[in-house]
C-alpha cells in the first residue's frame, strides 16, 4: 500500500490483504490525529500573540500582564519557538529544570502557574491536547515581617511632618490596602456617616461597597478632607514619596520593611486578635487562604501566648 508523509510518498508492503486493512486504518489516524484529537496546530508566535490578547481582553492588569509575558519568553528561549503539537510534558518538564538552574524556588513556582494558566488557555482553544501535570516546588517558610505596637507608634509619629504621608500609613495600617488602591480613593468614596471606604482593587479588578474603617483612623481622614481644595476629586494629588519614607524608616531602625508591609501589619493583628482566616481573607482580598495565612499573617505573639498557658511554674 502506498501514501503521502511530509510530502513524500512512502510504500510499504504487507503479506495478507487483512494486514495491510489493519495497518491503513492506524496510518491514517497518525496522519489525521488532528480530527481525531480535536487539536489545531499552530506556530509559537500565533499562540503566544493571541493569549496575551486575551488576557487584555479579560481586563487584567498590567502586571499581571507583563508576568505572562515574561514567563512566556524565558519558555522561549529555553525551549524554543515550538508549535502546538510540540508543547508537551517532556516540554514543560525541561523547562522547569532548566529554569530552576537560574532563579530562586518562589520565582520559579510563580513560572509554573503562569504556564498552567497558559497551558490552561491552549487546551480550551484545542491548541493542546492531553493532560500535563505541574507541581509547584516546596519553599522555605518565611517570616511574615509586621510592625510592632511600638514601632506603629514610632512610624507615625515620624510622619507627622508629612501629611499626606501620615494620611497614607494611617490608611494602609487601618484598612489593608495596596499602595495603589489608596491613591485611587475619590473623596465621593468617604462615607464618613458609616465610617466606611468604596474600594476598588487594581491588582484583583475587586471593589468592596462598603469597607469599615476604624472609627479613629475616620476621624483623622475627615481632618484631613476638611483642608483640601473644594475641587479636588481624588484624596491624594502627589505622588508617594519613596525618599520621604526611606528616610524615616532608617531612623527609625526599620530599613527592611516596606510600605506594603503596613499591608501585612493589618492582617497579623487581626489574626492576633483571633479574627478568622476567612475574614481577613475578605479584607485582603486574597483569592486563597494559604496566601493570607502564610505570607500576611504574623501569628508569632499568639504562639508566645498559647505557650504561656502552660502552667510550667506549678511544676516546679
Amino acid at each position: 500500500m502506498g501514501w503521502y508523509e511530509s510530502g513524500k510518498r512512502k510504500t510499504k508492503a504487507l503479506p495478507t490483504k487483512a494486514l495491510a486493512e489493519h495497518f491503513r486504518k492506524i496510518k491514517y489516524a497518525q496522519l489525521n490525529s488532528d480530527v481525531f484529537t480535536g487539536t489545531v496546530t499552530v506556530n509559537w508566535n500565533q499562540i503566544r500573540d493571541e493569549y496575551m490578547h486575551s488576557k487584555k481582553v479579560a481586563g487584567y492588569v498590567e502586571d499581571s500582564i507583563y508576568e505572562a509575558a515574561l514567563t512566556l519568553r524565558h519558555f522561549e528561549r529555553i525551549i524554543g519557538k515550538c508549535n502546538s503539537k510540540q508543547i508537551t510534558q517532556n516540554a514543560i518538564d525541561k523547562y522547569i529544570l532548566e529554569r530552576g538552574k537560574e532563579v530562586i524556588r518562589s520565582t520559579l513556582n510563580k513560572d509554573i502557574r503562569n504556564l498552567r494558566a497558559f497551558i490552561r488557555w491552549c487546551r480550551k482553544n484545542r491548541y493542546v491536547n492531553g493532560e500535563i501535570e505541574f507541581k509547584e516546588l516546596k519553599e522555605d517558610e518565611k517570616p511574615v515581617k509586621s510592625l510592632s505596637n511600638t514601632q506603629i507608634k514610632k512610624v507615625i509619629s515620624a510622619s507627622k511632618r508629612h501629611k499626606t504621608l501620615r494620611m497614607r500609613i494611617l490608611l494602609a495600617l487601618g484598612t489593608g490596602l495596596r499602595l495603589g488602591d489608596i491613591d485611587s480613593i475619590m473623596v465621593s468614596d468617604i462615607d464618613f456617616e458609616n465610617n466606611s471606604v468604596t474600594t476598588r482593587s487594581r491588582k484583583t479588578r475587586k471593589s468592596m461597597g462598603s469597607r469599615p474603617v476604624p472609627v479613629p483612623i475616620m476621624a483623622e481622614l475627615k481632618k484631613y478632607v476638611s483642608g483640601l481644595d473644594v475641587k479636588q476629586e481624588k484624596i491624594f494629588n502627589n505622588y508617594f514619596s519613596r525618599y520621604t519614607w526611606t528616610k524615616i524608616r532608617s531612623k527609625l531602625g526599620l530599613e527592611d520593611y516596606t510600605f506594603h508591609d503596613l499591608r501585612k501589619t493589618f492582617g497579623s493583628i487581626l489574626a492576633q486578635n483571633g479574627v478568622s482566616t476567612a475574614v481577613i481573607q475578605k479584607l485582603l482580598e486574597h483569592s486563597s487562604p494559604d496566601l493570607t495565612n502564610k505570607v500576611y499573617t504574623n501569628v508569632d505573639p499568639v504562639l508566645r501566648n498559647a505557650v504561656d498557658q502552660i502552667p510550667v511554674s506549678d511544676w516546679l
